[in-house]
């Protein structure tokens, strides 16, 4: 034997990952990495597998008796329904929600940000607006003020969809049709109202949009003139009006389109991409179809790419109420000033009571395919969405659709059906959204690009066109939580630079544009 080969180290052995994540030292639960079967799967802890064990679905860790607490991330998810003995799989046969106690605490753990300088901060390839706020793609939108004007206003936009007409217009990344079901029979002093103008007048102002056209029918209750005077605009050369009654019909009307945004694309094609620090990225952060990886991967990865948006000077804003429901606790006592933490609470409040009015209740999650994956109450699946706000302070909270203008993490309050609270972000003004799905949630939102971050590597692979980041690395122990988020945080910047999503790539986008409509319709 040589003298190096007998003085060359031997290789590391490669550390054993157990088959089970525990998230807390406190929780009485752990989540399976990958399926755990009885027989072929050794104790782990201590605790031997009574029954399968579906991967990202939760394993007892010791005796649960009837009525008692189960842990999961340090908090309580749920009530045992029946004796849980340790090992045993805990999921909605023997899981459910309970009322109990929580400690809001208004902003004892609220810290101040550490902002880094100006020079310090990452840049990106931005347009910078004449209001200051910076888009990170260049549309026009046409948008139809009702659905009665909804097939007019995706007529202007297929003649600009044909092959080769976009070739003449360099500069313009696409006119985009914004339809909607509302627009009429409903109450104008109403809250389905506010929102539906708010929403629509958010659109209109959007970094993302240079140029705008709005189509009414002309009878309708949600008035062009009204809500142009009611939401502060104008017309002018990069905003302009039509009705098809006034017009004459639906042809003259199409072809009148076509001619107002032939007119604005060369003043919105002389936009031009210029160097921007982060500060002028807002980011929606998005969760669908999620599963029992959510709170582990891509979520908190996610949370640790928001502080560093935050760090840098820019805005993430978090959203769907009735999916922070059982953790806002956690947001509480984050808040910046007591009036935020309460003003949470409040649309908390309101929560409750339009449940109520509708026959409906707070605890209507986990969806189906959420308990397929393992999330078994609202309070589990709640805490795993909250990490996707990170750990900073949060500076605000906003009503659906409202125009953020805080820096810094804040929250808006909206359903948490994907198209209608996205909606309601991008409104608000966020110019790319971040959107972790651990079933396969495949939606877009123009004018905005939306990242889609898979919550485990399986589902990555097997949906690999739709994916555009693959999460499951931290499930598996090949990445860590900040490792991702740093990559997470990479991927934001190219993309706001015009790097395409693959949901953008697959034309997702024109039918996600949803304004949450609330009230009677008359």
């Amino acid at each position: 034997m040589s003298a190096d080969a007998t003085t060359a180290p031997s290789p590391a052995a490669t550390p054993a990952i157990s088959p089970i994540i525990l998230l807390n030292p406190a929780d009485n639960v752990a989540v399976a990495r990958s399926a755990i079967r009885p027989g072929e799967t050794s104790a782990i802890d201590g605790v031997n597998p009574l029954r399968m064990i579906p991967r990202g679905h939760k394993i007892a860790l010791k005796s649960i008796a009837k009525g008692d607490a189960v842990m999961k991330y340090g908090q309580i998810i749920g009530f045992a329904t029946q004796d849980i003995p340790a090992g045993d799989h805990v999921h909605v046969h023997n899981l459910t929600v309970g009322e109990f106690g929580r400690d809001y605490a208004f902003c004892v753990d609220a810290k101040p940000v550490n902002l880094l300088a100006p020079e310090e901060r990452a840049t990106f390839m931005g347009y910078k607006r004449p209001d200051g706020r910076v888009g990170t793609r260049n549309f026009i939108v046409v948008i139809s003020s009702v659905n009665c004007s909804a097939s007019v206003s995706r007529a202007v936009c297929a003649h600009f969809s044909a092959p080769g007409v976009m070739d003449r217009y360099p500069g313009v990344d696409g006119v985009i049709a914004l339809t909607h079901g509302g627009g009429c029979a409903l109450n104008t002093k109403g809250e389905g109202y506010d929102y539906l103008t708010r929403t629509i007048a958010g659109y209109a102002t959007h970094p993302n949009v240079g140029g705008v056209l709005m189509i009414g029918l002309g009878c309708e209750t949600n008035q062009i003139p009204a809500l142009l005077e009611r939401e502060g605009l104008a017309e002018s050369d990069r905003l302009h009006t039509l009705t098809i009654q006034a017009t004459g019909g639906t042809r003259k009307t199409i072809a009148a389109g076509i001619e107002a945004v032939e007119k604005m694309m060369p003043i919105v094609g002389k936009a031009e991409r210029t160097k921007q620090d982060a500060s002028g990225i807002v980011v929606a952060l998005e969760c669908g179809g999620s599963d029992g990886y959510s709170g582990i991967s891509a979520n908190p990865a996610l949370g640790h790419a928001a502080d560093l948006i935050v760090r840098h000077g820019g805005t993430v804003v978090l959203s769907e109420t009735p999916e922070i429901y059982g953790a806002e606790h956690l947001l509480t006592r984050r808040a910046a000033r007591p009036e935020v933490a309460q003003k949470l609470l409040d649309r908390i409040d309101w929560w409750r009571d339009y449940t109520t009015r509708n026959n409906a209740e707070m605890d209507n999650n986990p969806s189906h395919g959420n308990k397929a994956g393992g999330l078994t109450t609202i309070l589990e699946k709640s805490l795993g969405a909250v990490a996707k706000g990170g750990n900073t302070t949060l500076e605000a909270v906003y009503e659906y659709s409202e125009k953020v203008t805080a820096k810094g993490l804040v929250f808006m309050d909206t359903p948490g059906y994907d198209p209608v609270a996205v909606t309601g972000q991008v409104a608000g003004g966020c110019n790319i959204i971040c959107f972790t799905t651990g079933r396969g949630s495949v939606s877009g939102f123009k004018p905005a690009p939306s990242l889609k971050l898979a919550t485990n590597s399986e589902m990555f692979r097997h949906m690999e066109e739709d994916m555009d980041l693959d999460c499951g690395t931290v499930v598996t122990g090949s990445e860590t939580i900040e490792e991702l988020g740093e990559r997470i945080f990479a991927r934001i910047l190219e993309t706001a630079s015009g790097r395409q999503t693959v949901s953008e790539e697959l034309g997702y986008g024109d039918n996600e544009f949803v304004p949450w409509q609330v009230g009677a319709v008359m």
